[in-house]
């Protein structure tokens, strides 16, 4: 038994008749005998039975009736719940994101949401390949995610919201010859030694642009996901690295130089669920994440 077949026997005792039943809620009376029919399926007792030419409610059709009014009571109350809670401005949302992403949006989200009645933050790091990133929003309400300009599109299951579309730089030290440059391609920087990501991991993928323009293997001296230990590595002479240019802390012994002949660029999305959005306080956090983005790129001011 379901709610409408439920509803359909409570009126047929008010009202006495299918017709009657029919013209209150705007369908015919077969669709009516026919919902009728599919409850009395469910049941092992007659809920109905002829009167004459009318069909009307034995006892038990009457006593389940009645429960029928406590059924409908039920789920009114269950839909204002939550309606509140959809509409509800609070509430908590959580976000998760790759440590980056995290490292520039977390403390302006924390910030931005601070005031009684904002969404509450929960907030998690997620260090996972590129492919991996739509299966979180199973866990999480809001995902920030990275994957490059000329890379697939997210999966259809979500819905993705790009909050930058952000460079990937040369990391050098101050003192390194090419750090006198403006920019560098892909020739100047094929013969140095490389700090770069593990397989499967979006960086990885302009490494391997570079070194087809250069027309040789690149020398991968270190694998480190992490920028920040990166720029560490970088700065003691381990190698040149791909840094992010605006969500990455800038390192002082570093320079950051543009990168000519090889696209080299990631887009921040924030991947999501659809139906997570019907709730007010997810989507005021997305909107805060917008803000965020262009705080971070230099195109607003706290």
């Amino acid at each position: 038994m379901d709610e409408r077949q439920l509803r359909i026997l409570r009126e047929l005792g008010e009202l006495g008749s299918v017709t009657a039943v029919a013209e209150a809620l705007l369908v015919t009376p077969s669709a009516i005998s026919q919902q009728l029919r599919l409850l009395q399926r469910s049941v092992r007792v007659p809920l109905t039975e002829r009167d004459g030419r009318r069909l009307v409610l034995t006892e038990a059709g009457q006593a389940l009736a009645a429960a029928a009014i406590e059924v409908e009571t039920a789920l009114a109350r269950a839909r204002h719940t939550v309606e509140e809670f959809v509409d509800r401005p609070g509430g908590e949302v959580s976000v998760a994101a790759f440590h980056s992403a995290g490292a520039a949006f977390f403390p302006l989200l924390l910030r931005a949401l601070a005031d009684p009645g904002a969404p509450v933050p929960r907030l998690a790091d997620e260090d996972v390949p590129q492919e991996d990133f739509p299966r979180l929003t199973r866990e999480y309400d809001i995902v920030l995610a990275h994957r490059l300009d000329h890379a697939p599109a997210w999966p259809p299951t979500v819905t993705a919201t790009t909050l930058l579309r952000e460079p990937l730089d040369v990391a050098m030290p101050a003192d390194h010859p090419l750090a006198a440059r403006r920019r560098v391609t892909p020739a100047d920087v094929a013969d140095e030694p490389w700090i770069t990501v593990h397989d499967g991991f979006p960086v990885m993928a302009t490494i391997e642009a570079i070194a087809a323009a250069a027309g040789r293997r690149l020398h991968l001296a270190h694998r480190i996901n992490e920028f920040a230990v990166a720029a560490e590595a970088v700065a003691a002479g381990g190698g040149l690295a791909l840094m992010p240019r605006w969500t990455m802390r800038r390192h002082p012994a570093l320079v950051l130089r543009p990168l000519s002949g090889v696209q080299a660029r990631r887009h921040i999305d924030a991947l999501y669920r659809p139906e997570r959005t019907a709730r007010r306080a997810v989507r005021s956090v997305l909107t805060e994440l917008r803000s965020a983005a262009l705080l971070i790129r230099g195109e607003s001011t706290p």
